[in-house]
């Protein structure tokens, strides 16, 4: 299915404004829909003098119009008239009589949507309109939850005609666990006092220690009643409960946390009061936490791992000085240069929260390492990396950074022994396929030496066995080696991007 954007697009009468506004609007679809119990839709005109749906809410507590998606379908004729009207008018109009469709009653509202085009709302551009579907074939006798939900309904339809919302000033991403209305709804006048509490608005204060009526209550002083003396409170919380701004907040009183979201209610530039929709987020914030815990336990765990690498490559150094035989020292060496490749891997998974690590960044310090300990007094290699290998899951990025140990060495150490030369890494990746090459310019390994090393079976076996890929060496006596490797991106999409 097209995007709000491109269906709005498609049409050629936009703005990126425009869209970004209609963005914003239909963010809170879900809450003028439940507010109005009725179908949402937004509507956006086409060249040909028509209009095409972009989005579209369904209420949450009535039954719905459109049991098939409407967005993307051209108005219906019964509609037409009354939405050009209100996209040319600029006023909100109401259908004269009810509406069929199919074989439903309903009420139809269309709704301009307008634009400010500057601070202060001194200039004013139509960008679509909004239609309210009100089912009238469950009518009945409305609560008086229900008569405050359309009421408020009413003033955010007449703020949308009037470009005062959405409320630029809004923050635009909403918290986890953003209240909804039928999470609770508050009612408050100019003055900040509560004319009207939903069942579940009440449920959630109670719990946090109000035990009494909100209604008639300043939404304030039962706030400054209900939180612990001397807690430290969001910054925000008094413009919240105020009605003041269109902001959130989250209120925490005996073990229990309450998300607040308040939208000002203005007429003509005037306020006259806010919605204050709260919800009950204790479990919500319970999870967060846990979850904050066992990041930073894992970071810790990635932390100590990499320590405890680096005291094992200390030893290992420290032993291969103390050794007096070549190949004794050789191979410690060479053990020491793979823990050490390892815990780089793991010094980087430390600093963040996901287990996905910029593999050019540990190759890099992996790189730096390698030349530092595998050149010999007598050679000089100079090493380079072109392309990017992006982001790798942990379980890849270790494999292969050793992989790469490997083969680096082996190019500095044997390919490039005794004399100056170059090494370079190239990796390619694409949608199918990482591809890494590592060329040097050394002389070359004789026939019949590939795959005898201890390091080239490593290599062979994190390749092959770890990461599902291939691996081949290039030889030309004299003129260098080339490793080519390929690992199939169907491995790594699963951890990485």
């Amino acid at each position: 299915m097209s995007t709000l954007s491109d269906l709005v697009y498609a049409q050629g009468r936009s703005t990126e404004a425009d869209v970004d506004w209609l963005h914003r609007l239909v963010s809170d679809g879900q809450l003028l829909a439940d507010l109005a119990f009725a179908d949402i839709v937004v509507w956006v005109p086409t060249l040909d003098d028509s209009f095409i749906a972009v989005a579209h809410a369904r209420p949450s507590g009535a039954a719905t119009l459109f049991y098939r998606d409407i967005v993307g379908d051209r108005v219906r004729p019964q509609w037409r008239t009354q939405v050009r009207e209100a996209f040319q008018s600029g006023r909100i109009v109401d259908s004269a009589s009810p509406d069929w469709f199919e074989e439903t009653p309903t009420r139809v509202r269309a709704v301009p949507i307008v634009r400010e085009l500057g601070p202060g709302g001194a200039a004013a551009v139509t960008v679509g309109v909004l239609t309210r579907h009100t089912n009238l074939g469950e009518t009945r006798t409305p609560s008086r939850q229900q008569i405050t939900f359309n009421d408020c309904a009413d003033d955010l339809f007449g703020m949308i005609s009037t470009a005062e919302f959405p409320d630029l000033s809004a923050p635009t991403a909403p918290r986890r666990g953003a209240p909804r209305a039928s999470d609770g709804l508050i009612r408050l006048d100019v003055d900040g006092i509560a004319t009207f509490a939903s069942p579940n608005a009440l449920s959630a204060f109670n719990r946090m220690g109000f035990d009494d009526e909100l209604e008639g209550e300043s939404l304030v002083e039962v706030v400054s009643r209900i939180l612990p003396a001397k807690r430290q409170v969001d910054e925000s919380l008094p413009v919240v409960v105020t009605g003041r701004a269109p902001w959130r907040a989250d209120l925490e009183a005996r073990g229990v946390q309450v998300s607040l979201r308040t939208v000002p209610l203005r007429e003509r530039g005037t306020r006259i009061g806010a919605i204050v929709l709260c919800r009950d987020v204790t479990e919500i914030r319970h999870q967060e936490q846990e979850l904050i815990t066992k990041d930073a336990t894992i970071r810790e765990i990635h932390h100590r791992v990499k320590n405890n690498l680096q005291t094992v490559a200390s030893l290992l150094r420290i032993q291969a000085r103390r050794t007096h035989s070549d190949e004794a020292r050789e191979a410690l060496t060479q053990a020491m240069r793979r823990v050490s490749a390892i815990a780089v891997v793991h010094d980087t998974l430390s600093e963040g929260l996901a287990q996905n690590v910029d593999f050019d960044d540990v190759f890099a310090r992996v790189l730096k390492l390698v030349a530092e300990v595998a050149a010999a007094p007598n050679t000089r290699a100079q090493t380079r990396t072109t392309g990017r290998f992006g982001t790798l899951p942990s379980e890849y990025a270790t494999p292969l950074a050793l992989a790469l140990t490997e083969l680096v060495t082996n190019a500095v150490e044997h390919g490039l022994a005794g004399q100056e030369g170059d090494v370079e890494i190239a990796a390619v990746r694409t949608d199918d396929v990482l591809e890494v090459r590592v060329r040097d310019t050394g002389v070359g390994l004789p026939e019949g030496q590939v795959g005898r090393g201890l390091g080239t079976q490593i290599v062979r076996t994190l390749i092959q066995g770890e990461l599902g890929g291939t691996i081949d060496w290039h030889t030309l006596v004299g003129s260098g080696t080339e490793v080519t490797i390929e690992i199939p991106m169907r491995y790594i999409a699963r951890g990485g991007s």
